[in-house]
């Protein structure tokens, strides 16, 4: 329900999401993959010449049930145990205040994450609380003849504390700040594209357990610096083609489960075990884009090459622990590189029927040749969608069909599985259905239609060997009033 009177903006949504557990193609129902959702938003405006601001909280909460062997399946919707339960609390401020030929905008916000892991009515496994307030501060300087500038500052002060019998990260601090500046400077049909900007990240957290023991967590204090510059530049070839290349370095700090992990996480089905000697992830990335684009046709290819050092990831050891797979953070200086390619053709006459078609691609090595675990198959995509309008009563009216191709994935890390490959059809039909002064949108969508049994390299589940969802169609009315 959204509302705009004079200069004030007024919002409220609810939502309710309860979810059985999903079948796969056998026709068997996979336990405990039931969960139910809910969400409640609100928030509210105000905005003149001068200045706007933006006010908003969101609460979700969220029962996820925990498939693991050895559950009675009993009753239908509500999730079983093991099960997660996760309250969200987001309260966030957009303030903009507009000057003669300048701008400042801020973004604050505040999250509460209250995660709970229960394995029995009375026994809380996990128990953490994450608490987190970030900014946001851009101040877009007056504009210089073709040269617009904006510098900010932003950062980020998090607390993680724990409540449970078990932990699988320590209590923790984390800082961070960056700020940076970036300019676009346009002529003609070119646009240049230039930023710098600097990093910092402090990680604190507390010793506990016993050193060599099972649940043992070492003391840190780490600091993380870097500088970092952007460059690109956009050209239109000729008055169809454009052109656009980018030259960048990056720079990601370990986060808290890469440093400290150090248990089940029964989200993934796996031990995990974090590294307290990770350094920063430091990043060269180039890619090249090319379009070709008329009124019937449109051509697009991209290509990247990403060097990283000190890439960090999480492999599989071949080792388990707590009859769970064990998974652990390693680094290593790596390379990605890929593309992806393709077309859209509507053509003449027939403006009403598109054909989009399109191929993906990403490989990822270590140094010394071996593949990175954990990269996702080639795809290839092809959509078939008409555009049509049936009378007064069915107008924007549409229809697709998706078909899309997984290939083999056989690029594979140490102890890591291959997959095969699968092919997945989905079907969508929908428009605007008006009936004398009533007006909504209706849609049908069917994923997976022919229940096909296949296994995605990256689900968390495929070590358990339990296959993706089957055949999923959904019904979708939206009402505007």
């Amino acid at each position: 329900m959204k509302s705009s009177p004079n200069n004030w903006k007024f919002l409220l949504r609810a939502n309710y999401n309860s979810q059985a557990d999903y079948k796969i193609s056998s026709g068997d129902r996979i336990t405990n993959t039931r969960s139910i959702e809910k969400d409640l938003k609100y928030g509210i405006g105000y905005a003149n010449s001068r200045f706007s601001t933006d006010i908003r909280y969101n609460y979700n909460q969220l029962n996820l049930g925990l498939p693991e062997e050895g559950i009675e399946n009993t009753g239908f919707r509500n999730p079983l145990y093991p099960k997660q339960d996760i309250d969200n609390h987001i309260l966030s401020l957009n303030q903009k205040v507009y000057f003669k030929n300048s701008k400042l905008e801020a973004d604050l916000g505040y999250t509460f994450n209250n995660r709970k892991e229960l394995e029995d009515v009375d026994v809380i496994a996990l128990h953490m609380k994450l608490k987190t307030g970030n900014y946001n501060i851009k101040y877009y300087l007056p504009k210089w003849k073709n040269l617009e500038t904006i510098v900010g500052v932003q950062g980020m002060h998090q607390t993680n504390s724990n409540f449970g019998e078990e932990m699988l990260i320590p209590d923790a601090t984390v800082d961070d700040f960056g700020t940076f500046i970036t300019s676009n400077y346009e002529w003609n049909t070119n646009v240049l594209q230039a930023g710098i900007r600097f990093d910092n990240r402090n990680v604190i957290t507390s010793e506990h357990g016993t050193i060599g023991e099972e649940g043992y967590f070492g003391a840190i204090d780490k600091k993380f610096n870097s500088f970092n510059f952007a460059l690109g530049y956009k050209t239109n070839l000729t008055d169809k083609i454009i052109s656009r290349i980018n030259l960048a370095s990056g720079f990601r700090a370990p986060n808290l489960s890469e440093l400290t992990s150090n248990g089940v996480h029964e989200g993934s089905n796996r031990y995990e075990i974090g590294n307290q000697n990770l350094k920063n992830e430091q990043n060269f990335q180039a890619d090249l884009n090319l379009e070709y684009k008329s009124e019937h046709f449109e051509y697009f290819i991209n290509g990247f090459y990403n060097h990283i050092n000190n890439y960090i990831f999480i492999s599989p050891t071949g080792n388990m622990l707590d009859a769970n797979y064990v998974y652990e953070y390693l680094q290593n200086n790596a390379t990605l590189y890929g593309g992806e390619t393709g077309i859209h053709l509507h053509p003449h006459p027939i403006d009403w029927l598109h054909f989009t078609s399109s191929y993906e691609m990403v490989i990822g090595k270590q140094k010394g040749g071996e593949y990175l675990p954990l990269i996702p198959a080639n795809q290839w995509k092809n959509t078939l969608r008409g555009e049509f309008e049936l009378g007064k009563w069915f107008q924007k009216a549409f229809a697709n069909l998706q078909v899309n191709y997984t290939f083999d994935q056989n690029n594979i890390s140490s102890f890591e599985t291959k997959t095969n490959d699968y092919t997945l059809v989905n079907l969508g039909l929908g428009g605007t259905v008006k009936l004398q002064k009533m007006k909504f949108d209706l849609s049908l969508n069917a994923k997976n239609l022919l229940d096909k049994t296949y296994v995605a390299h990256l689900s968390r589940l495929k070590s358990d060997g339990i296959p993706n969802m089957g055949r999923n169609i959904v019904l979708g009315i939206n009402f505007n009033f």
